[in-house]
């Protein structure tokens, strides 16, 4: 039995996080450029995208660009917001076909003016869709985020629009950029590493983690269904005892 037949579709994760990590080291073990490590990991998005649709995931955010990964050699940052366009292009048609909105969270404002539009029109002639919510997190990191709902909060106080007393964690929820979709039931890793990585910090508190030992690139539909019946496994108690959960 594949790992899909034993998934319980009565229980599946609403929102799932992925961290697609391990894209330079598939390509430096086969003696080629880090690009070509991004160029191959586009086939186990394309990938991982159809499985979540196909089994009813409803949301899938992405980790594909981190603000700290702009210190990268620049010649490896044009290759990617170049690559991001030509992907971005090539998979409108895709996202369509599966009924996925195509949406982002991050500094966007801070990619190249040809990614960013390429960008907007891609969100723009899928934002009908609704059978799932595919994000992409590009130029992002947790602390930003933050940093940013802080100061849209801090801006209401100041102009009487927010009572200090008032600011509780849903507060803080609703200005963070994820405020439309739920918060990650679980969170995959790939390429082995264990760390987070700035990544959707508030979000994940009670996330399950799943760490995928395979690169990006080689991640495939099967992968990501055992990561699901993995979490399925798992009790969640939310600070509870388990005799509570059971009761």
């Amino acid at each position: 039995m594949n790992f899909k037949e034993q998934i319980d579709t009565n229980r599946l994760p609403k929102h799932i996080a992925i961290i697609m990590d391990g894209n330079g080291r598939w390509a430096k073990e086969r003696g080629k450029m880090r690009v070509f490590g991004h160029e191959n990991g586009v086939a186990a998005v394309r990938n991982t995208a159809e499985a979540a649709a196909e089994i009813g995931i409803e949301f899938v955010t992405l980790y594909a660009f981190s603000t700290e990964n702009w210190k990268r050699p620049q010649k490896e940052v044009d290759a990617l917001m170049n690559l991001l366009v030509k992907t971005i292009n090539k998979e409108t048609e895709t996202l369509n076909k599966n009924k996925i909105r195509l949406k982002a969270i991050g500094d966007l404002k801070s990619l190249k003016k040809e990614t960013y539009a390429e960008l907007l029109t891609a969100m723009e002639n899928t934002s009908a869709n609704n059978r799932m919510t595919m994000t992409l997190a590009l130029s992002y990191s947790s602390r930003w985020e933050i940093v940013e709902a802080v100061k849209q909060i801090a801006e209401k106080t100041k102009n009487g629009e927010l009572e200090p007393q008032a600011i509780t964690s849903e507060t803080i929820t609703q200005h963070l950029s994820t405020n439309y979709m739920p918060d990650p039931e679980l969170l995959i890793r790939t390429s082995g590493e264990q760390r987070i990585s700035n990544y959707l910090l508030w979000q994940i508190a009670y996330s399950e983690l799943y760490f995928c030992p395979k690169y990006w690139p080689d991640f495939e539909k099967e992968d990501f269904y055992k990561a699901i019946v993995d979490f399925q496994t798992r009790e969640r108690r939310f600070g509870k005892t388990s005799e509570q959960i059971t009761k």
